[in-house]
C-alpha cells in the first residue's frame, strides 16, 4: 500500500502492550529506545519475528545486533520520554475502544476485517471517496 500510494499514505505505529504480556512494555520501550537511535523499524521487526519468546535476553540481544549504544539504550529505554509516549498511546487506545493487538485503523475508522483485500479496500475508499 505505501508503494502503491506513494505520497498518499502512511504507517501510523502506536505502542498498545497487553497487560498478559510480561514483556510486551518492556519490548515497547526498547523499540521507542531503538527509535531515538533511528533504529525503530529494524527493532519492531525483530521482535514481531520473535513475538513468541520475546525476553529481556532477546531485547538486549536485538539491540546488540542493531549495534545500538547500549549506555543509551538502557537510559533511553527506563526514561521519562519513553514513558511518556507509552502512557500517551494507551490513552488515546482507551478513547477509541482499542481492547487488543493489532487494531488497524484507516483515517481514523477501525479496520474490523484484516485481510489484505479489506485493507486495500478501505484505503481505496479513503483516497477516491466519490
Amino acid at each position: 500500500m505505501l508503494e502503491k500510494h506513494k505520497g498518499k499514505v502512511k504507517v501510523v505505529f502506536k505502542n498498545f502492550p497487553i497487560r498478559n504480556h510480561r514483556f510486551a512494555r518492556p519490548a515497547a520501550e526498547a523499540a521507542l529506545a531503538a527509535d531515538i537511535q533511528g533504529k525503530f523499524w529494524p527493532f519492531h521487526d525483530r521482535l514481531f519475528e520473535n513475538y513468541n519468546r520475546i525476553d529481556e535476553d532477546l531485547i538486549l540481544g536485538i539491540a546488540r545486533d542493531l549495534e545500538l549504544d547500549m549506555d543509551r539504550f538502557g537510559k533511553d529505554r527506563r526514561g521519562p520520554r519513553v514513558a511518556a509516549i507509552i502512557n500517551r498511546d494507551m490513552a488515546e487506545a482507551g478513547r477509541v475502544g482499542v481492547r487488543g493487538t493489532p487494531t488497524i485503523f484507516v483515517n481514523g475508522k477501525p479496520l474490523t476485517q484484516r485481510s489484505l483485500e479489506s485493507f486495500s479496500a478501505a484505503i481505496e475508499r479513503e483516497l477516491d471517496p466519490r
